[in-house]
Order: C-alpha cells, then sequence, then structure tokens
C-alpha cells in the first residue's frame, strides 16, 4: 500500500507523542524523525563528505582536535548518565576530524559526527578556544535542533510526507533538508526563525559541558569577542551565517558563566 500523506490529525497526534525536553533548558520541542534513522543518515552523509575533501596531516593540530572532542564527549555522556538519560545517546560513533579549509567553521551531525574547519583554529586560539565551539556544536547536534528543523521541513516544505515517503520519493529534496537542517547546505534560509532559539540553547549546553570537559567557560567571552573581530570590515565567516555573534550573546553568556562554573573543574594538562 502507498503511504499516505499525515492527516491533520496524525499530525496533531504525532505532534503530542513526540515532544521531548531538553535536559539542561527544559524546553519542550517536537522531533518527529527517529533518533537511529538521523544517525543513518549522518554517517552516511559524513562518510561522503570526508572523501570529498582533504582530511589535515598536521599531526599536532589534529591531535588537538580529537583531545578535545573527546574530553566534550566524555563530558557529555557523563552529564547524561547523572541524569539518567544514556539511553538518549544509543547508537553513537563518535568521531572528530580536522578538514583542510580556510572557512572558519565547524559542525557536528547526529551521532556523534564532528568536523572542524583548519580555517576556525587561529581564532580558537588554544584547547580552550576549541572547546567553546566543539562543546557548542556538540550540544546542537544531541539537544536534537537538526531533528526538529527537518520535522519544519517535513512538515512544511514537503507537505507533511512521512520521512519514509520522501526517502523513497524526494531523495534530493530529503537530502537538502538534512545539510540544511545541520548547516551544510544552501537551504537553511527557511529554518532561521530557530535560529536564537538554537543558539541561546547550545551556548547554555556548551559552557556546561566544556567545563565538565575540564575547560574554563570564561573562555568563552573572549571566543566570541575574537569571532565578532573577525567579521568586521567584510563578509561574515561561514560559522557566523547560521551562528550570530553580537553583544546580545555576549551578555547571555556572562550570564550563563556562574551556572556553568559550578561544572568546572580544572585538569593539569601537559604542555605541548
Amino acid at each position: 500500500m502507498k503511504p499516505l500523506r499525515l492527516s491533520i490529525f496524525t499530525t496533531l497526534l504525532m505532534v503530542l507523542l513526540s515532544c521531548a525536553t531538553n535536559p539542561i533548558t527544559g524546553r519542550k520541542q517536537l522531533a518527529l524523525i527517529p533518533s537511529s534513522t538521523l544517525n543513518s543518515m549522518a554517517f552516511s552523509q559524513y562518510s561522503s563528505f570526508l572523501q570529498e575533501h582533504k582530511i589535515s596531516n598536521d599531526p599536532v593540530q589534529t591531535a588537538m582536535v580529537r583531545r578535545v572532542g573527546t574530553n566534550i564527549k566524555n563530558a557529555v555522556e557523563r552529564y547524561y548518565r547523572q541524569q539518567g538519560l544514556s539511553s538518549k545517546l544509543e547508537g553513537y560513533s563518535w568521531e572528530f576530524n580536522l578538514v583542510e579549509d580556510d572557512l572558519v567553521n565547524a559542525w557536528a551531525m547526529p551521532g556523534g559526527k564532528v568536523v572542524v574547519y583548519t580555517g576556525l583554529l587561529p581564532v580558537a586560539v588554544d584547547e580552550a578556544g576549541l572547546a567553546v565551539v566543539m562543546g557548542h556544536e556538540v550540544a546542537h547536534a544531541i539537544a536534537g535542533h537538526g531533528n526538529e528543523r527537518m520535522t519544519q521541513g517535513l512538515l512544511t516544505q514537503l507537505g507533511g510526507v512521512a520521512l519514509s515517503e520522501a526517502l523513497k520519493n524526494k531523495p534530493d529534496a530529503t537530502r537538502n533538508l538534512f545539510l540544511g537542517a545541520y548547516g551544510l547546505g544552501a537551504t537553511v534560509g527557511v529554518m532561521l526563525p530557530f535560529s536564537r532559539t538554537h543558539e541561546s540553547e547550545a551556548d547554555h549546553m556548551g559552557l556546561i559541558f566544556m567545563a565538565m570537559g575540564g575547560y574554563d567557560p570564561n573562555v568563552a567571552v573572549d571566543f566570541w569577542e575574537r569571532m565578532s573581530a573577525n567579521n568586521k570590515g567584510g563578509a561574515p565567516p561561514e560559522f557566523l551565517s547560521t551562528h550570530p555573534s553580537d553583544r546580545t550573546r555576549i551578555r547571555q553568556i556572562k550570564e550563563l558563566i556562574p551556572k556553568a562554573m559550578k561544572y568546572y573543574s580544572p585538569k593539569k594538562r601537559k604542555k605541548r
């Protein structure tokens, strides 16, 4: 039998059954797509991306990215374990790669697939600065922001069709939805109304994760000020096209730091 478009009743029922709650901010969110499905799509797209881009062969920079990524990963897993939510991370296969690209950019997909661009490193300056970005991006992924955006696309751009139908009959459109949902495509414009909510949430969660990973959350203020300064006199870096850096954001981060500091336990790091 051919899959049917979602009726209004079915859509409303799915809305009621599919609302999740962010474990840190408490915000209710609509996410209709199963995590297992998103993870599978992410693993496929991540593999394709790495085949099409040059992975850095700089051993020092690559080691730093993977070291910071591992610390953020451990923090996420510890926080979710403390909240009794470890099942939310089932199916994750964490991976951190540095790619050769001058763009000031980084992103994370569902399932723990993370990419940092070499162009971001001069702005990050050091491990703590990089932890600001990686904590923020991982927060986007595990908070289900992409799921929310893709759900929005299914309900609006594709007329509310079931994901299975969209994948079968509109593979290109579905792929674009996925890429746009995670800031990797040219179709993200329709999703920008969610930006402020998602960005504030990722900032909040990211500060806690970097603190639990042993990085001082106060560094986040300096990092975002550098990002803001990097934006003057030209087009915004790719990272800022969907990650606005402004005085309001920095003020909000300063307000969140005292809470994040409660999770901070500095680690002794070897000089490198």
